[in-house]
């Protein structure tokens, strides 16, 4: 998907742009994790155990990947379905409440996933975005990509 060159602009959740919360909500959303999520913990202990040794958040790289490998130029980061826009053209629809706020929220952070792919791989890095389901789903074969790539040292992925 193409973006245009500005950024998205998300407008600011309060009750004066017309945005609305319930106090069970808050306490929902309150409780999601940007870092150390399931998802993340099950696939770096995997990584882990098969003797690859990572670095996590790296604040060095674009977009602070969840797990990096330096030695191999290799960015890894596992995307929440929501909040990345996992099959986003059938799912936005789905969306009911603050709508004005969630779509352009969500895209813009499309917008930005694209960015920081680009700019890791200005860098020369590749770049691996697994979805958290694939995570739950298909860790073996998400483990198995990686390991491929490592060991054929391609950077032709």
């Amino acid at each position: 998907m193409a973006y245009p060159e500005d950024n998205i602009k998300v407008p600011r959740f309060s009750e004066e742009a017309g945005f609305y919360t319930t106090k069970q909500r808050s306490k929902i959303m309150s409780r999601i994790r940007g870092k150390n999520t399931n998802p993340e913990l099950r696939f770096r202990k995997a990584l882990w155990q098969k003797n690859v040794r990572y670095r996590v958040d790296s604040k060095s790289l674009p977009g602070k990947p969840d797990v990096s490998i330096k030695k191999y130029n290799l960015a890894i980061f596992i995307d929440g379905e929501f909040w990345h826009g996992y099959n986003w053209d059938e799912r936005k629809d789905q969306i009911k409440s603050n709508r004005k706020f969630w779509i352009p929220k969500i895209e813009r952070n499309m917008q930005r996933d694209y960015q920081v792919n680009q700019a890791l791989e200005a860098m020369g890095f590749t770049v691996f975005r697994f979805w958290a389901h694939e995570i739950k789903t298909n860790l073996d074969q998400c483990i198995n990509d990686v390991l491929v790539y490592i060991s054929t040292g391609r950077n032709d992925w």
